[in-house]
C-alpha cells in the first residue's frame, strides 16, 4: 500500500467533506461538525494554508492514490509549547491496513524538523485499541492514564496519554 501526504488545498473541499462526513466518531473530539459542510472545509482550509510549519503541521492523508484521512500535529502553547498534539481519522473502510501507522510514521518527522517542538503528545480514549497500536508501533510510550477524563455520547472513558520525544532532546531532558 502507498501512503503520501500532502498540504491541504482548496481544490480538496469535497474530499475533505467526504472525509469528514464519512468518518465513524465514536473516539473524536466534538469540536469536527457534523454534519462536515462546505462551510467547515473552507475554514480548515484556510486556517492550515496560515498556520501550517507554522503553529501545526496538518495533511491530507492519501492511500493508493484515493484521499482517505487526515492528519495534523499542532503546537500547544504558554509552558506547553514545546510539545505537538498529534491528532488522525481514516474512513472507516480503511482501518487495520496500515494506513494509519503509516502516515503517524511519516508526520512525525516532519513536525520535528518545521516546528519548535521537542515532543509529540497523542491522547487516545482507553477502549481506542487500534490507536494505542498506531502510536506504540511508531515509538510513543504509554506515559499514564487520566480517569474518567473524556465524556462522549453520554459516557465517560479514561484517557491515555503517549508521548515521543525527539531524541537528542530526551539526553537533555530535566530528570526527575
Amino acid at each position: 500500500m502507498d501512503v503520501q501526504l500532502r498540504k491541504w488545498r482548496q481544490e480538496d473541499k469535497k474530499r475533505l467533506m467526504k472525509i469528514c462526513n464519512g468518518t465513524d466518531r465514536s473516539y473524536l473530539a466534538d469540536r469536527l461538525p457534523y454534519p462536515y459542510t462546505e462551510k467547515d472545509a473552507d475554514w480548515w482550509i484556510g486556517m492550515v494554508g496560515e498556520q501550517d510549519g507554522r503553529t501545526g503541521i496538518f495533511r491530507a492523508i492519501i492511500a493508493d492514490g484515493e484521499y482517505v484521512g487526515n492528519i495534523s500535529i499542532e503546537q500547544k502553547s504558554d509552558v506547553y509549547r514545546r510539545d505537538g498534539e498529534i491528532g488522525y481519522l481514516l474512513l472507516s473502510d480503511c482501518w487495520s491496513r496500515g494506513i494509519a501507522t503509516e502516515a503517524v510514521r511519516q508526520i512525525c518527522p516532519i513536525a520535528f524538523k518545521e516546528l519548535d517542538i521537542i515532543r509529540i503528545t497523542g491522547q487516545v480514549y482507553e477502549p481506542n485499541e487500534a490507536s494505542k497500536k498506531v502510536l506504540k508501533k511508531n515509538g510513543f510510550i504509554h506515559e499514564g492514564t487520566l480517569k474518567n477524563a473524556v465524556t462522549k455520547d453520554g459516557r465517560t472513558y479514561n484517557l491515555c496519554i503517549f508521548g515521543k520525544c525527539v531524541q537528542k532532546q530526551e539526553e537533555n531532558a530535566v530528570k526527575l
